[in-house]
C-alpha cells in the first residue's frame, strides 16, 4: 500500500454566466476572447424569454464558441430545449425541478442545482444525482445569504461530499473568499459584464484571484476532497 499523501485538491475554475441573452450576435463575437483569457470551466447562458424556436436558435448561435474553447455550455432553465440546442445540460433551480428534469438530462447531460436554502435540501439534490451544487444565489426576491454563511455552506460541502460545489460571487473578493473556502467552481456574472476595464480585465483578475486563494488556502487533510472533479460533468 503507498504511503504518498493524496494529490492536493485542484485549483478551482471560473463558471461565467452570461448577461440576459437577446440578439446573441455580440457575445457569439465576444466569447472565443474571454474563454480564452482565463480557465473558464463553463458558461451559464441566461435566455431571456421568449418562444423556444427562438430560444433553441440562440443556444445553437451560442454553444460553438462555448464547446470550442473547451467548456461547457449549460442553459439557465428550459432543460427541455437543452439536447435540441447542443448544449452540454443545465442548471435548475429548487429540488422540484432536478428532480423533473434529471430523467431527460442523464446521463449524457449536466444536471447542476441550485435553489438549496438548506443543508438537508443540498444533501438531498446531492443523492438525486445532481452534477454539483450552486450556493450564494439571490432568490426571487433578489435577497441572498450574507458572503459569510455562503463561504460557510462552501465548506461544510467541500469537506463531507463528493459532488463539486459552486459559489455564487457578486464581486471579486467574493470570488477570492469562495474559492478559500472550498468551492470547486466559483460562478461570475454580472460584475464582470460591468466592468468599466471590460470583461475580459474582469475575468482574467477574477481567475487571478482564485487561483491565489487555491494556493494560499490549506491544504485538506480529507481524501474525498481529492475527489471533485473539474468540469461540472
Amino acid at each position: 500500500m503507498s504511503n504518498k499523501p493524496p494529490p492536493p485538491r485542484p485549483a478551482p475554475r471560473l463558471y461565467l454566466a452570461t448577461p440576459v441573452v437577446d440578439d446573441p450576435a455580440g457575445l457569439v463575437a465576444e466569447l472565443p476572447g474571454l474563454l480564452a483569457s482565463a480557465d473558464v470551466a463553463a458558461v451559464l447562458l441566461r435566455l431571456k424569454e421568449t418562444d423556444q424556436r427562438t430560444m433553441i436558435s440562440r443556444i445553437k448561435a451560442l454553444a460553438p464558441p462555448v464547446q470550442k474553447a473547451g467548456a461547457a455550455l449549460l442553459v439557465d432553465g428550459h432543460p427541455e430545449i437543452v439536447a435540441r440546442g447542443g448544449a452540454d445540460g443545465a442548471h435548475l433551480t429548487g429540488l422540484a425541478a432536478l428532480e423533473e428534469a434529471a430523467p431527460s438530462l442523464k446521463p449524457d447531460r449536466i444536471a447542476g442545482v441550485g435553489g438549496l436554502t438548506t443543508r438537508h435540501d443540498s444533501m438531498s439534490a446531492g443523492e438525486m444525482g445532481a452534477d454539483y451544487v450552486l450556493f450564494g444565489e439571490p432568490d426571487k426576491n433578489g435577497e441572498r445569504p450574507s458572503s459569510q454563511a455562503i463561504a460557510e455552506r462552501l465548506d461544510w460541502w467541500a469537506e463531507l461530499f463528493e459532488p463539486p460545489c459552486v459559489g455564487f460571487a457578486t464581486s471579486l473578493e467574493e470570488a477570492h473568499d469562495f474559492a478559500a473556502s472550498g468551492a470547486d467552481f466559483v460562478l461570475v456574472g454580472d460584475f464582470i459584464w460591468a466592468d468599466p476595464r471590460g470583461p475580459k480585465a474582469a475575468l482574467v483578475e477574477a481567475d487571478a484571484a482564485i487561483k491565489k486563494a487555491h494556493a494560499t488556502a490549506p491544504a485538506s487533510q480529507d481524501p474525498a476532497d481529492q475527489e471533485h472533479g473539474q468540469r461540472p460533468t
